[in-house]
């Protein structure tokens, strides 16, 4: 018998150091060091992005977010920002 289909993670979260330019978000520019990356997804199907200092309060959206949800999947899409913001340079949500 079939059970229904687990629940997907509708967030994750994860810490990243940033290479050098950091990433870039809408309301503070660029931001540096020890951040901690959310990506969720939203009610209209796309996932938003969100930065901010590891251990701080403030949240800050990174440029480009939203952005459409790639058939991959919300980890997918999580873990190639990652990757983008370790690599710095002004890391966006999209590519």
């Amino acid at each position: 018998m079939n059970g229904p289909e687990p629940a997907r993670p509708q967030q994750f979260v994860d810490d990243v150091e940033a290479g050098p330019g950091g990433a870039m978000t809408d309301e503070v520019g660029v931001v540096t060091g020890e951040l901690t990356v959310s990506t969720a997804l939203r009610p209209d199907g796309r996932a938003g992005v969100a930065v901010q200092y590891t251990g701080a309060e403030e949240w800050y959206a990174l440029s480009g977010s939203p952005v459409p949800l790639p058939p991959a999947g919300l980890e997918a899409l999580h873990r190639g920002i990652l990757d983008r913001i370790r690599q710095g340079g002004g890391a966006q949500a999209a590519p």
